[in-house]
């Protein structure tokens, strides 16, 4: 029966030869997944054999990765803020910039008694379902046009305990909505051109949805119709925190009227990249 050490060195050429940045950690982060043990395990144990189900399991999920399947869609999971959320290619896997939202939405509700916000595109879930996690007296609703999405949704809200206060429904942008009014919007749109999204890597352009990643042309449509509509749906002084792309501050600062808009701050995310319209509505 192989090692892990042996596994670990077939393994890292396999992913090395497929193009994978880092394939001696994949290797190890793969089969720690696949034995059900930290990685701590596998550096520790180098004699450890493996089971003929184990080896089975392994390269099943080894050509996976070397496929360029996205690591978190073969394991099925992710972390985000300090959750686990299931993934699959049915949402995007949720990245460290879009917690900028979910802190900002956090430090906004906090000064609200009983705070209800509305998620455009909600796709795992992981904003809102993050944001309620922390806020106990907060209610949302989230809105996605994918049902595979909304499943997801549901699925992570349930498992991190916030289902009872998150209303998933099927809609484009805010058609659905009828007569209510929140005290912050949130967003993740698909943003990416059509012209960056044939430059994506492998993984995100073979594997990601093309609906929650692109709107097929210039990247601004679902922007534009979002801070269009917002102001329909905001409590006076409410706020819209909606994620960006990396060079579409001018254009989408450009969107906002300033009779409509009382102020608008474009944050850079930790790489120091405008990444997050913060936006509140007048009074």
């Amino acid at each position: 029966m192989p090692s892990i050490a042996e596994t670990l060195l077939k393994a890292a050429e396999i992913l090395r030869e497929s193009g994978i940045v880092e394939p001696r950690r994949e290797a190890a982060s793969l089969l720690a997944f696949t034995l059900g043990k930290d990685k701590t395990f596998v550096i520790a144990h180098n004699d450890y054999e493996l089971s003929n189900d184990e080896q089975t399991k392994f390269q099943k999920f080894l050509s996976r990765r070397a496929n360029r399947e996205p690591f978190h869609y073969v394991t099925g999971c992710q972390e985000f803020y300090g959750l686990d959320f299931i993934v699959t290619p049915d949402v995007l896997i949720p990245r460290p910039e879009t917690e900028l939202i979910v802190e900002n939405a956090i430090e906004i509700l906090r000064e609200i008694e009983k705070p209800r916000f509305c998620e455009v595109g909600t796709g795992s879930g992981c904003i809102s379902i993050s944001i309620l996690h922390e806020l106990k007296t907060a209610t949302a609703i989230g809105f996605d046009i994918s049902p595979g999405a909304l499943k997801i949704a549901r699925k992570n809200a349930a498992v991190n305990n916030v289902l009872k206060r998150f209303e998933l429904k099927k809609s484009d942008v805010f058609a659905v909505i009828e007569n209510e009014k929140f005290d912050l919007i949130v967003s993740n749109p698909p943003y990416v051109s059509l012209e960056d999204f044939a430059g994506l890597q492998r993984e995100v352009h073979d594997y990601e949805p093309y609906i929650a990643l692109t709107d097929g042309g210039s990247g601004l449509s679902i922007i534009e119709k979002i801070i269009k509509e917002s102001p329909e749906y905001l409590k006076p002084n409410g706020f819209l925190l909606m994620e960006i792309g990396y060079n579409q501050a001018p254009e989408v600062s450009r969107l906002f009227e300033a009779e409509i808009w009382k102020k608008l701050d474009i944050l850079p995310d930790l790489q120091g990249i405008p990444r997050m319209v913060k936006a509140q509505i007048a009074a």
